[in-house]
């Protein structure tokens, strides 16, 4: 169920996104690293107030930072879906099914694989509230030219979903993923920024 829903956020947001990824192959972030500046107060850390995260360490400013990132983590949906190790096997599959879907597959005929991955799980990760911030493009600048429509979008969509039916990820955990793709839509198609209220 976890990694289904990992794999809906992943192909909706980002599957049609990413055409100058590097070839690194998809990687977890790295255990060694530990940061330096709080990721709640912005502050520098305290390095005896931290927190261990999918084999990573956190440190933070004080107390209640951690109290409060690790309560977040916790109520994640990349942690109600698996965390990492769900995103990874999720978006694997899935580029399976994009690949062979003849909707959208011609979007990826020039496209490295292997970045497309690992951008994909980095950006899945983050939009489903994982640990790591998202560094990468801006869904807009990444499909930007691409001449996407609603065809291409849905194509995507449905593809995640059955990639995380397929996961048995529950149906609520695959609605709340749903729920995260569909707020890349105008972006991802170009459209027209809705007005703020």
């Amino acid at each position: 169920m976890k990694l289904i829903r990992l794999l809906l956020i992943t192909l909706t947001a980002s599957s049609l996104a990413t055409t100058n990824l590097s070839a690194e192959s998809p990687a977890k972030p790295g255990a060694a690293e530990v940061n330096t500046v709080c990721p709640i107060s912005g502050k520098p850390v305290d390095p005896k107030i931290t927190t261990s995260y999918e084999d990573r360490t956190y440190a933070f400013a004080e107390d209640a930072c951690r109290a409060k990132w690790v309560a977040a983590r916790e109520g994640s949906l990349y942690h109600k879906l698996g965390g990492w190790k769900s995103i990874d096997a999720a978006v694997d599959a899935f580029y399976v099914k994009v690949l062979a879907d003849k909707r959208v597959n011609h979007f990826f005929e020039d496209i490295s694989m292997p970045k497309q991955h690992r951008k994909q799980k980095e950006f899945l990760s983050a939009a489903l509230g994982g640990p790591i911030p998202w560094t990468g493009k801006d869904m807009r600048k990444a499909h930007d030219g691409m001449g996407l429509t609603e065809e291409h979008f849905n194509a995507i969509a449905e593809n995640l979903i059955a990639t995380l039916k397929d996961l048995k990820v529950s149906q609520e955990l695959i609605d709340q993923v749903i729920a995260v793709v569909a707020t890349t839509k105008d972006d991802v198609l170009g459209r027209p920024k809705k007005a703020s209220k």
